[in-house]
């Protein structure tokens, strides 16, 4: 493998891109079989969402990054002498779930081809013959376009310490899988990129729309049983729509659990902390059935009224299928509370959701301050909204959801190509620009003060004149050929003369008052230095109070 990427690496971007435009296809032409293949080796989630996740792990993925670089200079600033090289990481160890086992397989293969790298899967053993049959499609198809035969490979007899292996000899791993395999990846001494979990909160504002709040969180829960870990796990409704928003949930298709049947779905679901595997992707009416609960043929969500958001109540947890807490919260700053500790009950870095009329901007800005998600959806359902370019534009597509160091992860983004390059820059030497600004107009030679003058009024518009002179000037009566200009202009103006021949900071400062009671739209500075650097020093300080002269005295290089 290393062979073959070695001699990948050499590739173009025109060849590049045929080959990831070649092995895309191939595997949208495959999403149904693969889908089938999936749902019949896991027993996990439903066959045509399998379809829809194949279908966008090959055609979004291709279609955001068919024309990006990835290949040599992608980037060059002549100007400043900077060149920006890319070249592959090497071989990366992929690491599949079950959960979405070929769309996974699929995003991975692309992201890898798309960056010349070399991608070896490491299968979940209850799904490794779907997985290699998705790697298997995407590798054929990219040989046949001229990539180099074994740059796809997977482990044929998937093992804890054939997958530890493999992370410890790649160069840098993608983990996508439960917190025992990330944290495994992270201890290998490989670089690595993986997820967290996902515990996400959907809060429905008082001010929410109810009936598209409620269809797109059911739209989100049912896709594939729930197994996308984005999805949302428990909704916080405010008081004041509580009732509606219960109503409406009965109208699509959820039943609300009600006595001991909340706790037995509970903790059929949810086994000493953990998601019963048994249970993953499972028809709504299949969970109640192994539960011992009696519930309609037509259940597609199972809703349980809760109250504690603590790690011991199992309805506060992560649960990848059909089953959905659901609390009160008595307002804003209460849901809140009770969104931010479900989060840290398994959920840090993920996704968390809110429901709400744009226009109270307030509490959006509040809430995105208290959630410790990377991703934050707004009135969005949450499966098909955090892996991104469905419902929202800026989100990359993809099926990795880095969760930061929130939740023990190396990256907060959804992964795409951009991990999977090393960026050498070229810095040629360049001086750091300086610059010298000077004035709009400079007035000079006998007979340019009437015209400046003048401008004051007619060009500038202005009203009031300080002006800044020493105390000869004006004992002489020199402002006068400035003040009687002025007069006859309607500028009111007010002098200020008490100024050392080496002027000194208190007497800026104590011109500075009487600026800032004068409050002029231009300052005249008459005579030599001392008038005109004292003018600039109470300039400045009068147009930034902000700032200390100290500060503005030190040297800098």
């Amino acid at each position: 493998m290393r062979e073959a990427q070695k001699k990948f690496a050499t590739y173009t971007q025109e060849q590049v891109d045929k080959i990831f435009k070649a092995a895309a296809l191939a595997a949208n032409k495959e999403r149904i079989p693969l889908a089938q293949l999936a749902y019949e080796e896991t027993g996990y989630g439903v066959v045509e969402d399998k379809v829809i996740k194949n279908h966008f792990a090959a055609e979004f993925v291709y279609n955001k990054y068919r024309d990006t670089k990835t290949c040599g200079v992608i980037e060059e600033d002549k100007a400043y002498g900077m060149t920006k090289i890319a070249e592959p990481l090497g071989v990366v160890a992929a690491v599949i779930p079950t959960t979405n086992p070929t769309s996974t397989a699929i995003f991975k293969t692309l992201l890898c081809l798309k960056t010349r790298n070399a991608i070896m899967i490491s299968p979940h053993p209850r799904a490794k013959k779907c997985t290699t049959e998705a790697a298997r499609i995407v590798l054929e198809a990219a040989v046949e376009a001229g990539a180099p035969a074994g740059i796809v490979g997977w482990i044929e007899k998937p093992s804890l310490v054939a997958t530890n292996t493999l992370m410890s000899e790649a160069d840098i791993i993608l983990a996508t899988g439960g917190p025992g395999m990330v944290n495994a990846a992270y201890s290998s001494g490989t670089p690595a990129l993986g997820v967290g979990p996902g515990n996400n909160p959907a809060i429905i504002d008082d001010s929410a729309d109810v009936v598209n709040s409620v269809n797109s969180i059911m739209q989100s829960k049912t896709f594939d049983n729930g197994m996308i870990c984005a999805t949302e796990q428990n909704v916080i409704v405010l008081d004041g729509v509580y009732d509606a928003v219960k109503a409406e949930f009965q109208k699509r298709g959820a039943f609300f659990l009600q006595g001991d049947d909340i706790d037995k779905v509970g903790n059929t679901v949810i086994v000493n902390g953990a998601v019963n595997a048994k249970m993953v992707g499972q028809p709504a009416t299949k969970i109640a059935e192994t539960a011992g609960v009696e519930v309609p043929a037509w259940t597609k969500v199972l809703i349980g009224e809760t109250e504690s958001v603590e790690p011991s109540n199992p309805w506060a947890h992560e649960k990848l299928t059909t089953i959905l807490g659901m609390y009160r919260a008595s307002d804003f700053d209460d849901a809140l509370a009770k969104a931010s500790r479900l989060v840290a009950d398994g959920g840090y870095g993920h996704t968390s959701s809110l429901f709400i009329d744009t226009r109270e901007t307030e509490k959006v800005q509040k809430h995105a301050n208290a959630m410790k998600t990377c991703r934050i959806l707004i009135n969005t359902p949450a499966a098909q909204g955090g892996i991104g370019d469905i419902y929202n534009f800026q989100l990359t597509p993809s099926l990795t959801l880095g969760c930061g160091s929130w939740g023990g992860n190396s990256f907060s983004g959804n992964v795409d190509v951009h991990q999977l390059l090393n960026i050498k820059s070229v810095a040629e030497r360049r001086e750091n620009m300086l610059w010298f600004r000077t004035p709009e107009k400079v007035y000079f030679k006998k007979g340019c003060m009437p015209v400046a003058l003048r401008e004051l009024k007619e060009v500038y518009g202005c009203k009031r004149a300080f002006i800044v002179t020493d105390s000869f000037l004006y004992k002489s009566g020199f402002t006068k050929k400035i003040e009687e200009p002025l007069d006859k202009m309607g500028i009111v103006h007010s002098s200020f003369w008490s100024i050392s021949p080496d002027p000194k900071l208190q007497d800026a400062q104590k011109g500075v008052e009487l600026l800032r009671a004068f409050e002029p739209d231009v300052i005249i500075a008459i005579g030599g230095g001392s008038a005109m650097d004292a003018g600039k020093i109470m300039w400045t300080m009068y147009e930034h109070p902000e700032e200390k002269f100290d500060d503005m005295a030190v040297d800098f290089m």
